[in-house]
């Protein structure tokens, strides 16, 4: 999931300056999950634009904005709101915001900040657990990224500052390490906590990748 959070509306009115006429766009994939780019967002965004005199052509929700062929299908669909609009705010992750931009000849603008990959621990709640590493080490850490969850990033650890479970970085944050031996434990698997992990492999997270499974 990746986690999203709205820019200020006042800095996205900003961003609109010389543009009249604009097309809102949600996604409802993740957006809409955590409700940053759903109908409802969508919809006051298209109030507050609307109130600050700017004419909304039209507004959709599509799934999702990040699948770059669906993407282009859906916004022909829209045909004349979309074409009558000088620029689309599009209220999905920046990857969502690089689809509209490719596929129209508008500008796109980002009415949402993308922050993490995360998971959704309940409503409103988002926890950072994955980093795209591209290097997986899950198997050996007890299902605990440590690239991720360890405020150093350290692939053997703890290291000395850890106290009673908790990160020296953050108090209020469980040890990484300290949760990659209690999941180990429970699984009768500590013997892999001997083992030494040999520094990542960087090159498999250049940027930008790009993957063909066919």
């Amino acid at each position: 999931m990746i986690i999203t959070k709205p820019k200020a509306k006042e800095a996205v009115l900003s961003m609109l300056e010389g543009y009249d006429k604009i097309f809102v766009l949600g996604c409802n994939s993740c957006a809409e999950t955590i409700g940053t780019g759903g109908p409802e967002q969508v919809a006051e965004m298209s109030e507050f634009l609307a109130g600050s005199g700017k004419t909304v052509t039209g507004t959709a929700v599509i799934d999702p904005i990040c699948h770059v062929l669906g993407a282009k299908r859906a916004l022909r669909e829209q045909g004349e709101a979309v074409s009558e609009a000088d620029a689309v705010v599009v209220m999905s992750c920046g990857a969502g915001v690089q689809t509209v931009s490719e596929a129209l000849e508008q500008a796109a603008f980002p009415a949402l900040d993308s922050v993490f990959l995360g998971n959704v621990i309940r409503h409103g709640i988002y926890d950072e657990r994955c980093s795209l590493c591209g290097e997986c080490v899950l198997d050996v850490t007890g299902g605990v990224c440590p690239v991720t969850r360890c405020a150093k990033g350290l692939l053997n650890g703890p290291c000395g500052g850890m106290s009673e479970g908790k990160c020296e970085v953050d108090p209020d944050q469980d040890c990484a390490w300290a949760l990659i031996y209690e999941r180990l434990a429970k699984s009768g698997r500590t013997e892999k906590m001997a083992a030494t992990m040999k520094p990542k492999d960087h090159s498999l997270h250049r940027k930008p990748v790009k993957i063909s499974n066919r």
